[in-house]
């Protein structure tokens, strides 16, 4: 049995549907053939579960402040592991229903299986041979689990089908996932020990920012063993984890976070010395589009449908388009939030930039929150104060991280930032003082004028 159709998409999630959403539209001979679950990973394992957990956690942290609030009773309050977990999965399959509501809307487009290359442009699925003029590969990532782990730790997609949370637990990777979740487990009452190779977290390359952010967590975290490996083995305990820095522990269970790799290696297609452009998906010069996780580029939900859309449109063009990508921007919902938007620190190494910065410990509206804690680091040019990126972990980040990637994506000067109102007492405060303090140390200061004379 075979069949011929226009575009092929391999994978249902994020980028997959972005793309078929945007080949549908232009021909009815598409299919979409997914192998593994359905409701993508941000919804079932990824973004929305972990971020219930989080915001779970967040209102429990905050009876610490009960007490000089003047409400009492807060010695009282307890968790019920089980039903957290019971919560988190509830809206778990209410997003996830959503994704799937969308799945039903493709019908007969839809190809449950895991589909195999024959040939460039010839997949073999369910023993049915396609061949399709183009094809999209969107197959998402897995958690990465080195050999000897395999019997010995869970992933971030085994951790939202515990029944209960543990008594303890090693989370070994702090990276974006890792810190949320061991950060989120240690503020409902869990053990953590937090494991990471290298001396920086969350993907913070500020040595400033990093510290802020090491301090924070070791707050909430039992224990931080950084720039540490680990091994593991089975003992009637648990757990027991003997890292090369001389320490041990035993846990009830072990969270790998340690990366994802992209969903490649069954396909059959031999990829190494081709490259993906990432402004039109385009696989080295064959009739082949890679979009989402699997390209390993950013692994985040609104790139990954970026990359769909891009993929989508030139799978169904004679001549490919290439797009101008918008500007990165990164968060992690710890607390206070890790944000990276623009270029990082170590994008501009070597470059001439001046740096605006502001402490969150005395900010009036953190002080309001009672969440005094917290540092912002801007990076503009030197010469007329253009915006280039920021590092910070502080309350509330993700609304500053937006505010400043639309900023930079109109590459806007300090001098332009500043003419607009920043409302007393907000968070957006502190950004009007990191950026008058790149204003202060501009060659060009005149140009600097908090308001505008009318002629």
């Amino acid at each position: 049995m075979s069949r011929n159709v226009d575009v092929a998409i391999l994978g249902a999630g994020s980028a997959g549907l972005n793309a078929f959403s945007q080949v549908r539209p232009t021909t009815s001979d598409v299919v979409l053939i997914n192998g593994g679950h359905y409701g993508t990973t941000c919804a079932r394992v990824g973004c929305m579960p972990s971020k219930v957990l989080i915001e779970v956690a967040k209102e429990y942290s905050r009876r610490q402040h009960f007490e000089n609030f003047g409400i009492k009773g807060s010695d009282q309050l307890s968790i019920d592991g089980k039903q957290v977990m019971n919560y988190v999965r509830s809206l778990r399959d209410a997003f996830v229903g959503r994704v799937m509501q969308g799945i039903d809307k493709i019908g007969d487009h839809n190809i449950k299986g895991y589909a195999r290359f024959i040939e460039p442009n010839v997949l073999e699925v369910n023993g049915e041979r396609i061949e399709a003029k183009k094809i999209i590969i969107a197959t998402g990532s897995t958690p990465i689990i080195p050999s000897e782990w395999q019997d010995k730790v869970i992933t971030s997609d085994d951790f939202f089908e515990l029944e209960t949370l543990p008594n303890s637990i090693a989370v070994i990777g702090l990276g974006v996932i890792g810190s949320e979740i061991g950060q989120a487990l240690a503020r409902l009452g869990v053990k953590v020990i937090g494991i990471e190779k290298s001396s920086k977290i969350c993907g913070i390359s500020d040595l400033a920012i990093n510290k802020v952010a090491v301090e924070e967590l070791s707050q909430d975290f039992d224990q931080l063993w950084l720039d540490t490996t680990a091994e593991l083995s089975k003992t009637a305990d648990g757990i027991t984890i003997n890292a090369d820095n001389g320490k041990s522990a035993t846990v009830e269970m072990v969270l790998s976070a340690i990366g994802r790799s992209p969903n490649i290696e069954n396909l059959g297609l031999d990829i190494s010395g081709l490259a993906i452009n990432p402004n039109t998906m385009q696989l080295g010069d064959l009739p082949i589009f890679i979009a989402g996780d699997v390209t390993s580029h950013r692994p985040i939900l609104h790139e990954a449908a970026d990359d769909g859309m891009i993929a989508g449109y030139n799978a169904t063009q004679d001549q490919v388009q290439a797009f101008k990508r918008r500007v990165p921007l990164q968060v992690a919902f710890t607390d206070p939030q890790v944000v990276i938007v623009g270029k990082s620190i170590a994008e501009l190494a070597g470059e001439k930039i001046i740096i605006g910065e502001r402490g969150f410990v005395m900010q009036g509206r953190t002080k309001v929150m009672a969440r005094t804690h917290g540092h912002l680091r801007v990076y503009a040019e030197p010469e007329f104060g253009r915006l280039l990126g920021a590092e910070m972990m502080i309350p509330d980040g993700e609304y500053v991280g937006h505010f400043l990637a639309l900023a930079i994506e109109h590459q806007m000067t300090v001098a332009d930032v500043l003419l607009t109102p920043f409302y007393h007492p907000t968070i957006m405060e502190g950004l009007d003082d990191a950026l008058k303090a790149i204003a202060a140390q501009l060659k060009d200061k005149k140009s600097i004028n908090l308001l505008t004379m009318i002629p």
